[in-house]
């Protein structure tokens, strides 16, 4: 893990950012696949009390921020948005239940930065 700045007032969330944020979506899923039933936990316990204030900050830039500290604040969001089912719905297992392993399903466009 690399320490990631976020954005002013949001820095009690950069060691989530250091851990899930990823550009490409083949790399959060990387990071999603090999989370443990704790890792989706502690992620929800610190990030949902803060998502409203974070989407409200993300709202008031472009679509692909370019300052540093907001980008990193948008590939938080974008992790947390693909790794909160695994916590709400799917009983903090990082596999999606009845389903097929998500490892054989590899995006082409994962490899594109968010």
């Amino acid at each position: 893990m690399t320490d990631i700045a976020l954005p002013a007032g949001f820095q009690d969330l950069e060691p989530l950012a250091a851990r899930w944020a990823r550009p490409t979506e083949n790399e959060r899923n990387a990071i999603r696949l090999s989370a443990a039933p704790g890792d989706f936990v502690d992620f929800d316990a610190l990030m949902a009390p803060r998502l409203e204030a974070l989407l409200a900050h993300l709202a008031t830039l472009p679509a692909r921020p370019e300052d540093p500290a907001d980008y990193n604040a948008l590939l938080l969001a974008a992790a947390f948005a693909e790794a909160a089912p695994h916590h709400e719905l799917y009983g903090d297992s990082a596999q999606v239940p009845f389903s097929f392993d998500a490892r054989r399903f590899t995006p082409d466009h994962g490899t594109e930065a968010t």
